[in-house]
């Protein structure tokens, strides 16, 4: 056998890839190195082949956008079908929550795709199915994920900026706006900020769950409210609907 046949050829040696394996080393990017630097080109090198070949698996960069955004919702828990409507909610907002820490870029990318994939999709109709079988009307069930996911991403937005990430940076960011500011001028930021903010244990990520619970105590008025008369109060689907 001769030398040449041995050896593999320059394209047996460059790496398979997949629409998966593409995805995911664009998130991974994202992760590291923020989104706005993210292109063909950069991605390419980061898997280590030519950038047309990543035409093979993506049309563009748009479709890799779109496909990120997918892959951020596969990583989200989905409502459990055996739980009640509240306690679905409260477990996804805290998923939601966990997997966008992970990947902050996310955020802006969320709601803003017109081509959602799979895993966004199963996702929203999940969500729509829980409410739904709970008793939300069409109506009810379209408020409440919209109040919900605006607490879970408004909350995230602020948190994501804050300026400290810790007690001993709250404390001392604490301590510096106190000494820079006239106390007696404003006596219920001094109030929040010595009484609550600054006391020991605390962490603005508690605030989460709490303001959670306040959300959702809102979104079971909407219930009370608009009940509706065609869904299965033990948690069947309104009459006519088919999964």
């Amino acid at each position: 056998m001769s030398k040449e046949a041995e050896q593999p050829s320059g394209l047996d040696r460059r790496p398979r890839l997949s629409r998966e394996d593409v995805l995911r080393a664009a998130v991974d990017f994202a992760d590291h190195d923020g989104i706005t630097g993210l292109s063909m080109r950069k991605l390419a090198e980061r898997l280590g082949v030519e950038a047309m070949s990543l035409y093979h698996h993506v049309a563009n960069k748009a479709a890799i956008l779109d496909g990120m955004v997918d892959v951020v919702f596969s990583e989200m828990e989905l409502p459990a079908v055996d739980s009640g409507w509240r306690e679905a909610m409260e477990d996804r907002a805290a998923s939601a929550r966990r997997v966008l820490l992970q990947h902050p870029w996310a955020l802006g990318l969320m709601e803003s795709r017109r081509n959602p994939g799979a895993a966004t999709l199963r996702h929203h109709d999940a969500v729509i199915g829980c409410l739904r079988r709970a008793g939300f009307t069409i109506g009810g069930a379209a408020h409440a994920f919209s109040l919900i996911d605006s607490y879970v991403y408004g909350f995230l937005l602020q948190e994501l900026n804050l300026p400290f990430s810790g007690e001993p940076d709250l404390s001392e960011m604490g301590e510096s706006m106190l000494g820079g500011m006239p106390v007696d001028e404003f006596p219920y930021l001094t109030e929040m900020i010595t009484q609550h903010a600054m006391r020991p244990g605390y962490a603005f990520a508690d605030e989460f769950g709490i303001g959670l619970v306040i959300v959702l105590d809102g979104v079971e008025g909407i219930l009370r409210a608009t009940p509706d008369p065609s869904a299965d109060q033990r948690g069947g689907a309104p009459v006519g609907h088919r999964s």
